[in-house]
């Protein structure tokens, strides 16, 4: 039995490809039942006897016609008559079922007439909208509430602001800041578009040629020799009519040739004239000779002698003469302070009572050069003593500065008394406004006691 239908289907298979037995084979199946394995051309049961999973769909005539007519479109007009068509496991050739055999050569067939699912095809309507809706991005959805909170107001916060304006304690609007380089757009040497960039290389390097305490190291050279020598180092610039920038690169020179090489106190005077001669070379079109020094200094050194200095200290500084002194600080900090001319001569009347003082070598330039504009504010009772302009420009808050502050204004209280009166004398000509005749912050010196 399992041999016959072999034969038959290698029979059949011939009558199909050659349309000489078709009429045969098709009144053949319709007298006996089509098996479900027919040999090996068409396995309807697994190994293990199981059936395989069969089409679902029903064998109707109408289907079987349907199938037989897209088979007859797909052949050519001669071969018409003996087109096999898969049904349910059997093949119908002109509209009898014919076997199984044509079923492994056409399976993709029937998804040619298949139609696509209507779940592919979205169609929003307003039942549907709510789900649209949930899909959304969350933020939208936050936003959305973000945007309705913030119209309603809480009998909380209006309780709490109508508190606040009660007490004084509203909130006032941000302080502006001010451009203080708006007036210097057309002035080439204020080179107002590299001065910020400049500023900030000076706060980037202004520790590297930082001078420390060095006293410790000082076996003849004291505090009060220091001070006595920057007293007359003061008086010399001022009678050479020198340009600030040049006593405060001199008093750097000095603290920074102390603190690297001991220095007797027959030389000290002899270190300082050297430094503003070097000082003046740097910074002055005009500098003085080397006799004019010599003759200022009442002849207590040599031509010989300031030369070999000079060359001393240039070899132990490396020829590193391009330094920011507090000067450099002052200048844009006081133009920070949009001053009028008492602020300007109080700010670098502080500043040299300062560098004179050798407490004031623990705090960097820039720090020094603030706290002086910081001091001059208070003295002058300026309002607001500090805001966002000097901050933005310092660097620095006001309760960094306070005591370095405080320190200047102590000595500004002590300079009327002391015996080193330059500085003094100089801040009480009216040609500087006499500043330093007007009464020391009191605030400052509060705090101090």
């Amino acid at each position: 039995m399992g041999s016959r239908p072999v034969v038959q289907q290698q029979n059949r298979g011939e009558a199909v490809g050659g349309g000489v037995k078709q009429k045969n084979m098709a009144a053949e199946g319709r007298n006996r039942r089509a098996l479900g394995d027919i040999g090996n051309l068409v396995t309807a049961r697994g190994i293990d006897g199981k059936p395989l999973p069969q089409i679902s769909r029903p064998v109707t005539r109408g289907f079987c016609a349907q199938l037989l007519a897209n088979a007859q479109a797909a052949v050519p007009e001669n071969n018409k008559k003996a087109v096999a068509v898969n049904v349910e496991g059997a093949v119908v050739v002109g509209g009898a079922i014919a076997g199984k055999r044509a079923a492994a050569q056409r399976p993709a067939q029937k998804k040619v007439t298949v139609k696509p699912e209507p779940e592919s095809v979205i169609e929003i309507s307003p039942d549907t909208e709510e789900e649209v809706q949930k899909e959304k991005p969350a933020n939208r959805k936050k936003e959305s509430e973000g945007s309705s909170r913030k119209k309603t107001q809480t009998l909380t916060s209006i309780l709490t602001a109508r508190s606040k304006a009660a007490c004084g304690l509203s909130d006032k609007p941000k302080e502006q800041i001010v451009d203080i380089d708006a007036a210097d757009v057309n002035n080439e040497l204020a080179v107002v578009e590299y001065v910020e960039d400049i500023y900030k290389f000076y706060k980037e390097v202004e520790h590297e040629s930082r001078v420390h305490i060095y006293m410790d190291m000082q076996p003849e050279i004291n505090e009060r020799m220091r001070a006595i020598l920057i007293d007359w180092l003061i008086e010399v610039h001022h009678k050479f009519e020198l340009m600030p920038e040049t006593l405060y690169l001199t008093i750097n020179i000095v603290d920074r040739y102390l603190s690297m090489k001991t220095v007797l106190r027959k030389e000290l005077q002899l270190v300082g004239i050297s430094a503003m001669l070097m000082a003046s070379k740097y910074e002055e079109i005009w500098a003085p000779e080397v006799n004019d020094f010599v003759c200022i200094s009442d002849s207590a050194y040599t031509h010989e002698q300031v030369l070999i200095m000079e060359k001393r200290i240039l070899g132990e500084l490396e020829w590193n003469l391009t330094v920011p002194t507090p000067y450099v600080f002052l200048v844009r900090f006081i133009k920070a302070s949009v001053p009028d001319q008492d602020m300007e001569n109080m700010g670098y009347f502080l500043g040299e009572l300062g560098m004179m003082n050798y407490a004031t070598l623990m705090y960097c330039p820039s720090m020094v050069a603030a706290s002086a504009v910081y001091a001059a504010r208070c003295t002058l009772n300026k309002s607001p003593v500090w805001n966002e302009t000097l901050k933005l420009h310092t660097g620095f808050s006001e309760p960094q500065l306070m005591d370095c502050a405080k320190l200047l204004v102590s000595s500004h209280s002590m300079a009327a008394e002391s015996k080193l009166k330059v500085i003094y004398r100089k801040y009480s000509n009216s040609e500087r406004g006499a500043v330093a005749l007007l009464p020391p912050a009191k605030s400052l010196l509060a705090a101090t006691t």
